[in-house]
């Protein structure tokens, strides 16, 4: 018998698991989400710092590398490069199984330079060379200074998770950055089927947001507004894959499918419920389709596992 996962997968979706702890990782418990029908893993900086703070997993390590005489940013990266090694080393099995197209684990250049795109290039190239491993994604957030670091990475035969897209402007950057980096790397003699890339779109903060104001709105007696909390943010993703479908679709990308290019798939993020009044599945019921990704909590995870129907909401 298959559980929600698994027929999520079979409706086209790939379900990722947004967190990182070292021993999760050699407890087997990720294996054992693997097994259920996950099939990647991402991170950022506040998941490692929850991790290093709120466990006793890394203090040995942490102790040996101060000792050493590494600095702060010296120390957070070998923990985060060892611990994102062994994710993906784990994840490889689906990688292989998928032929390149699941299995991947992701980690974010340092946030402090969301607005330095020879930093972020620097950065994500050192990164993976560090990894060394086919299926890590490098976290790059869609911000004016990352937008071109997205573009030569990809041309550069790296593997990109595009974080942070909340507006569907910034979208249009991310798939142009996209299939641009493609063809420039096709034109140098690379080769487009060894790359992947999903582009993290933001939801529940787009309703938290939006719903504040509503709230403000209806206070002050327009209550015929109310229909419309927690919309916004579906909304909002809808139209996103709407315009993914588009554009991987066109003639353009066409020709970069023929050598083998893959779409870059949407990939739903920060799909927890911020709301208490509403489903503590919401952001995953409404948001399927193929060809995208929803990478989820651990509270979201479990929840859509207990009582997640991905059949009643498949959105084709």
């Amino acid at each position: 018998m298959t559980n929600s996962l698994q027929r999520l997968q079979a409706l086209g979706q790939s379900v990722w698991f947004d967190n990182i702890r070292r021993g999760f990782i050699r407890s087997g418990e990720l294996q054992r989400l693997v097994d259920l029908g996950v099939s990647g893993l991402t991170s950022n900086p506040s998941i490692f710092e929850k991790a290093i703070t709120e466990s006793s997993d890394y203090d040995w390590a942490l102790l040996d590398l101060a000792l050493a005489g590494n600095s702060a940013t010296e120390i957070f990266e070998s923990l985060a490069v060892e611990d994102i090694r062994d994710a993906a080393d784990l994840l490889l099995p689906v990688y292989e199984r998928t032929a390149g197209a699941d299995g991947f684990a992701s980690i974010e250049v340092s946030p402090l330079l969301a607005n330095d795109t020879e930093g972020t290039v620097a950065e994500a190239q050192r990164l993976h060379a560090t990894l060394q491993r086919p299926n890590v994604m490098i976290k790059v957030p869609a911000t004016p200074a990352g937008i071109p670091a997205i573009r030569q990475l990809i041309s550069d035969g790296i593997n990109v998770n595009v974080t942070l897209i909340f507006s569907l402007d910034a979208y249009a950057e991310v798939r142009e950055a996209y299939v641009s980096g493609l063809e420039e790397l096709e034109l140098a003699g690379g080769d487009p089927s060894h790359v992947s890339s999903v582009a993290s779109f933001f939801v529940s903060r787009i309703d938290a947001s939006v719903d504040g104001k509503l709230d403000q709105l209806i206070d002050s007696g327009i209550r015929e507004l109310e229909g419309l909390m927690g919309k916004a943010a579906i909304a909002n993703a809808k139209m996103a894959y709407r315009d993914f479908a588009q554009t991987f679709s066109n003639d353009r990308f066409a020709a970069l499918a023929t050598a083998g290019a893959r779409v870059q798939r949407p990939l739903w993020a920060s799909t927890s419920t911020k709301n208490p009044e509403y489903s503590d599945v919401l952001y995953v019921d409404e948001l399927i389709g193929p060809n995208s990704v929803n990478t989820l909590p651990d509270v979201t995870l479990h929840a859509f596992l207990e009582h997640g129907q991905p059949e009643n909401n498949h959105r084709p």
